[in-house]
């Protein structure tokens, strides 16, 4: 994601048409979201209008509310990164999406323009926010953010395909290096987690064992392909071959580096905290066998134009579903309790739809 320094300064570029929209902004730090009604500007090269149908959330975005997304300079600014919308309009020198196409949007970067920043107007003055934004009834996109898809996609899968999907599939077909038949362990089911687990048994783990300290989780872990549940990481047996943790918490992982097999490997998609260290107790262990490996994954190296129809394939074949894991929605003006459900560790995926609530 981006963040560009967005401190309000006078217009300097033409309000777009009187065109107004309603967008979850973060104003000030560790606070909720407010909800306000924003002015568009004229589309720059490379940008282009997406009337957003569903936005996901997820974790990172909490740490985002919190400034440890390296976002703290850059206030007031748009939130999301995972969505599903229309393009309305296109501007200078894009050619990857016409008008009318639905499209996924993505924080990592595909083919196309990389725009410049896109402005807002709030009360009057000009702001920057992210090449990409989601919990909103319109954004105003980078054409590299965006992969367009047939118009008869499922929006809520669609939406997932910009962070959660593309990550959990990603880690697993693109960083694992993942043999039949070895044991996984999923540390930390929520969206992405729930999805990695699926992911693990299209590639054929043997032995997948979900480890989530909310035990209402359970069914939801089996039913994505889990063998077995866990309420604790120091409940997994020995000899992991495979470790993904989307927690980002120091002691977990330390913990769970006690029971890599010799030829074991940690992938870590949850962020830590900024100012905390990893500590690997027993460290000689590196050494074992072939050599053990931590690794970060950067959005499980995604690259959209790519991997987006490849897992599209796989929708359609039926080999992945998102019944079960949207456990909640929620309508833009409700953003923070869809939050506040997220924090509460009990939810699988959480969707926003853009649509006002109906009075």
């Amino acid at each position: 994601m981006s963040f560009r320094h967005s401190t309000l300064t006078p217009i300097v570029y033409v309000l777009k048409k009187g065109i107004k929209l309603r967008a979850a902004l973060l104003e000030t730090l560790n606070s909720p979201l407010v909800i306000r009604e924003l002015g568009l500007t004229e589309l720059d090269i490379g940008q282009v209008l997406v009337k957003v149908i569903v936005s996901g959330i997820c974790g990172s975005q909490l740490h985002e509310i919190n400034g440890n997304k390296g976002n703290r300079k850059f206030l007031p600014h748009l939130m999301g990164h995972e969505g599903c919308g229309l393009v309305e309009e296109i501007g200078p020198g894009v050619t990857k999406v016409k008008p009318g196409d639905k499209v996924v949007m993505h924080w990592r970067q595909g083919s196309g323009i990389e725009s410049n920043f896109p402005k807002y107007i709030l009360d009057g003055k000009e702001f920057s926010s992210g090449k990409v934004n989601t919990l909103a009834e319109k954004a105003i996109v980078s054409e590299n953010r965006l992969t367009a898809i047939p118009a008869e996609t499922n929006s809520e899968f669609a939406a997932l395909l910009g962070c959660s999907l593309t990550t959990a599939l990603g880690v697993i077909d693109n960083e694992s290096n993942l043999r039949f038949g070895e044991k996984v362990a999923v540390i930390g089911c929520g969206g992405v987690g729930l999805n990695v687990l699926t992911a693990a048994r299209l590639r054929g783990a043997g032995e997948i064992h979900a480890v989530d300290i909310a035990i209402v989780k359970k069914e939801l872990c089996i039913e994505h392909g889990a063998t077995y549940f866990h309420a604790n990481v120091a409940d997994l047996p020995l000899g992991i071959d495979l470790v993904i943790d989307t927690t980002g918490v120091p002691e977990v992982i330390s913990e769970a580096f006690l029971k890599l097999s010799n030829k074991g490997r940690i992938l870590l998609l949850g962020q830590t905290t900024p100012g905390q260290s990893l500590v690997f107790p027993e460290s000689l262990r590196l050494f074992n066998g072939d050599g053990l490996s931590v690794r970060a994954s950067q959005g499980g190296s995604t690259t959209p134009q790519e991997d987006i129809p490849r897992y599209l394939e796989l929708f359609n074949l039926d080999l992945l579903s998102i019944e079960k894991l949207v456990t909640h929605r929620f309508p833009l003006v409700d953003v923070n309790l869809a939050f506040e459900t997220l924090k509460s560790g009990t939810a699988g995926r959480i969707m926003v739809t853009a649509a006002r609530a109906q009075k």
